[in-house]
């Protein structure tokens, strides 16, 4: 079943009766660290299986959406390992431009200096001491959830090599023309002072004004409306549709902007829709993308009217207002002139807002540097399309597609000091030069280098090659390129995923970065609810870790985990699988102290119970299962096999049945602790990936092996008995049955009753100690009297229940709710034959009815069973 290449010294049976996460999960973790088992060798013969971890911010701390993709990864990578694969999980950390730069100036501004008081190098220089100081207290924090990353390759989007790759790229775009230098409107926050992309705003309702502006007179008057009033002292037109027959007459003519004394054409465009409000809007090309698009069209002015703080610079009335100040001025003058026609509010309609700072972004026109991305975005669709690619789960093509297909061109430059500057020089006579990595930039009167710098998605997305080495070709690069897969949420399938395969389509010759995007949903409270501070429900996976352990943590996340979709995650939930690793404890413990060894061959089948057998058949039926769900990347799936695997099965069944076999001794209790410590040392390697801790530390007291790190991944051995797992199943349903009906008489779980039990004519003589054991029946004795009987399973099982139950009185109550029953199943038959009432309730009601009558019949049968089964009164 497995190949332990690992020599076994003797195994030590002495455990702690209880297991202490805290005492053991740190040590254990940095064993693993300081003997090298998680580093990758470049040189190694064996496949590679490489990942990259998912770049945190280097201002980040560990918060529960890091711990379920590190989980997840960590599972997948650790079991690569045991399958004998050259494994590499790349660790490292962004730099975070627009998060880092704000920190560090919340900083001084506590000194009551501003980053201009720096100047630019001391302030560059002042972020790198905080980054060596506070920066990375994440790294600290995997190590507590144990990542097993390779920590000798830690890379940051701002080190010398990742730097090198920016500088590389960007050279290749600039000459290659995917990257220019053009005036558009962008989204503009005025907190960051910067321009921020697409992708990096966050739209929502909000509660605004909607006002309707009578520009002109008499007949020749239109009325516009606008949520952003302060907008109209740019306008330098009107537009309406051309085959709006209410305004032909006007297109062509000019119009008086109130408020500025400016005449203003009045132009045709089919991006105006007639049917919204008047069927005329304003043109602001400086502040709206789609004015700008028309004034392009029309050959319209740009005229900006806000500086970076959104101040408005124009018309002496409002210069220096804030825009929402100048908002209310100038429909306060509006309205003095008599051309407000009509304001709604409040007036909720979509804004948006900095996903950083959640400051209302202000589209604003200003010269910036863009990629094109239209033939990029085409080889990542071309990519998919192929099947080079595969999108897991595969109904998340679309919403990849519908991203890539429609992609604007990217607004890379960002106007802060922080992050890579963009490598151009401008010359003292309109001279522009880019400078590659190993090239000189031009010196002299008058030279300068852009002060802008790039947006951090621009680095983070050459992460799965700039961290092996590239632009040079190294050893790295040649084994662990491309990825084999990439973990993350689908939240940024369009920030990070579509960055990366275009620029590892584009920078590595056509192959793709990674074979697999493997799409993860976020995590929720137990309610469904986005974890939020705001909402009070934000949750520290350490504190977690402290109260139950890490590998509770990691084995509650995995367990929650299907494909693409949300996890929903509860104390009460980590507290179960606090449980389940306590439960792997104590039961292995138990085992060890009777005999569990992995010594020697594992025994005949013919040398075995039936017992024996079956949970050998079950465990390689569980291995086969585990592989298929990994493969699949079915987290939750392989934790629920595993979990139900080792408690109902292993715990609850194997070790129950055999306590007989291993209180009586001999030759068949050393077969049966063969096979249990065979059982325990598969288990625990199916476990490990997913919960590393509680496993290596049960292992290798079991084993004497080294490390489950390093230990080979289980095999299906194809070992399968069918004829003891229907044998096993019988045993199982006389124990259920049992149990069921000694609940349902009021008995306590120890209390012990005489039984006769008539196993003749079934595989379950051999059983009948075990059996015996299970139920706490006792020998029928010389005064039995069999006043239950419980024909289960081609079995008779006779109870003396006598002294044990008040027989009238249960007869009683049972006679009660039998009549209860037949009541319930009377109503409900009496509604579904009731014609009239059927052609008239809905399919739901009708469907409720019937599974009222479905378990009024069923309870009918169980209650009069158990009356047949109780003495005469």
């Amino acid at each position: 079943m497995t190949e332990n290449t690992q020599t076994p010294s003797a195994p030590n049976s002495e455990l702690p009766t209880q297991y202490a996460p805290a005492e053991v999960e740190g040590k254990l973790y940095e064993r693993w660290v300081e003997r090298g088992y998680f580093e990758a060798d470049a040189k190694s013969e064996k496949p590679p299986f490489t990942v990259v971890i998912p770049p945190p911010n280097v201002t980040g701390s560990l918060h529960l959406g890091h711990a379920f993709e590190h989980t997840l990864i960590d599972a997948l990578t650790r079991r690569k390992r045991m399958q004998g694969f050259e494994t590499l999980w790349q660790p490292g950390m962004d730099h975070a431009g627009i998060a880092t730069q704000n920190v560090v100036e919340r900083e001084l501004a506590k000194e009551g200096k501003s980053r201009h008081d720096l100047g630019r190098e001391a302030f560059v220089e002042r972020v790198w001491q905080w980054k060596g100081e506070s920066g990375g207290q994440i790294s600290g924090q995997m190590r507590r959830l144990g990542d097993g990353v390779d920590w000798s390759r830690e890379r940051f989007t701002m080190d010398d090599g990742l730097s090198e790759a920016v500088q590389t790229i960007f050279k290749k775009l600039h000459d290659d023309e995917l990257i220019y230098r053009a005036e558009r409107i962008i989204n503009w926050c005025p907190r960051c002072l910067t321009a921020i992309s697409d992708i990096e705003v966050e739209y929502q309702d909000d509660d605004g004004e909607l006002v309707s502006i009578r520009y002109g007179e008499g007949d020749d008057a239109i009325v516009v409306a606008t949520t952003r009033a302060e907008t109209m002292l740019g306008d330098t037109a009107v537009a309406v549709h051309p085959e709006d027959e209410r305004y032909r007459h006007l297109v062509g003519t000019e119009i008086e902007l109130p408020l500025t004394g400016r005449r203003i054409p009045i132009v045709a465009d089919e991006h105006v829709d007639p049917e919204f409000g008047t069927g005329a809007v304003k043109v602001t090309p400086a502040h709206d993308p789609n004015d700008f698009e028309i004034g392009q069209r029309h050959g319209l002015p740009n005229i900006a009217v806000m500086d970076e703080h959104a101040v408005i610079t124009v018309h002496g009335p409002f210069l220096g207002l804030d825009r929402l100040e100048a908002r209310s001025a100038i429909v306060a003058a509006l309205r003095a002139e008599g051309r407000i026609v009509a304001e709604k509010r409040p007036y909720s309609h979509s804004v948006g807002h900095c996903s950083r700072c959640k400051t209302t972004i202000e589209p604003r026109l200003s010269m910036q540097w863009w990629v094109k991305v239209a033939p990029l975005a085409k080889a990542a669709g071309d990519a998919v399309r192929d099947g080079r690619v595969k999108i897991h789960p595969q109904e998340m093509e679309k919403r990849y597609f519908d991203w890539v297909d429609n992609l604007h061109d990217w607004c890379i430059s960002r106007q802060l000091w922080w992050g890579h500057r963009i490598p151009v020089w401008y010359g003292p006579n309109g001279e522009i030069v880019c400078v590659g990595p190993d090239e000189q930039p031009p010196t002299g009167e008058g030279w300068h280098q852009d002060t802008d710098v790039l947006d951090t998605w621009f680095s983070s997305g050459l992460w799965p090659f700039s961290t092996l080495g590239w632009p040079q070709q190294t050893e790295s690069l040649a084994k662990f390129y491309p990825n084999s897969v990439l973990v993350t949420g689908y939240d940024i399938l369009f920030f990070w995923v579509a960055r990366m395969m275009m620029f590892g389509l584009y920078a590595m010759d056509g192959t793709p970065p990674f074979h697999t995007i493997a799409l993860h949903g976020m995590v929720r409270d137990q309610f469904g609810k986005k974890m939020s501070k705001s909402f009070g429900n934000a949750v520290n996976p350490l504190d977690w870790m402290d109260e139950y352990g890490s590998d509770a943590v990691r084995f509650t996340l995995a367990r929650g985990a299907n494909p693409g979709v949300d996890v929903p995650i509860g104390e009460d939930w980590v507290q179960a699988s606090r449980n389940f690793a306590n439960k792997i404890w104590n039961a292995t413990r138990f085992a060890l102290m009777n005999g569990a060894t992995v010594e020697g061959e594992l025994p005949a089948p013919e040398e075995m119970s039936a017992t024996d057998r079956w949970i050998l058949s079950r465990l390689n039926k569980t291995v086969a299962e585990v592989d298929a769900f990994y493969d699949d990347y079915q987290f939750s799936k392989l934790s629920d096999s595993l979990y139900h695997f080792a408690w109902d099965e292993v715990f609850s069944w194997y070790v129950e049945l055999s306590k007989t076999t291993f209180f009586a001794g001999g030759e068949q209790a050393k077969v049966s602790g063969r096979v249990l410590g065979e059982v325990l040392d598969v288990m625990l390697r199916l476990l490990h990936p997913v919960v590393p801790f509680v496993t290596e530390t049960l292992w290798t007291t079991l084993t004497g092996g080294e490390s489950l790190v390093i230990a080979d991944w289980p095999k299906d051995s194809g070992f399968r008995d069918e004829a003891a797992e229907a044998e096993i199943a019988t045993v199982q349903a006389v124990v259920t049955e049992v149990r069921r009906f000694r609940k349902e008489q009021g008995l306590q779980d120890g209390q012990k009753v005489p039984a006769r039990l008539d196993l003749s004519g079934t595989a379950l003589a051999a059983h009948e100690a075990a059996i015996r054991q299970l139920l706490r029946l006792q020998p029928e004795g010389d005064a039995f009297s069999a006043t239950a009987t419980l024909p289960v399973a081609g079995a008779t099982v006779a109870l003396d229940l006598s002294g044990t139950i008040d027989v009238a009185a249960e007869r009683k109550r049972l006679s009660k709710d039998l009549g209860l029953a037949e009541k319930e199943k009377q109503q409900a038959e009496a509604k579904l034959g009731n014609e009239a009432f059927i052609a008239k309730a809905p399919d739901n009601v009708v469907d409720k009815i019937k599974g009222r009558l479905a378990k009024a019949e069923a309870d009918i049968a169980r209650i009069q069973s158990q009356l047949d089964a109780l003495p005469a009164a």
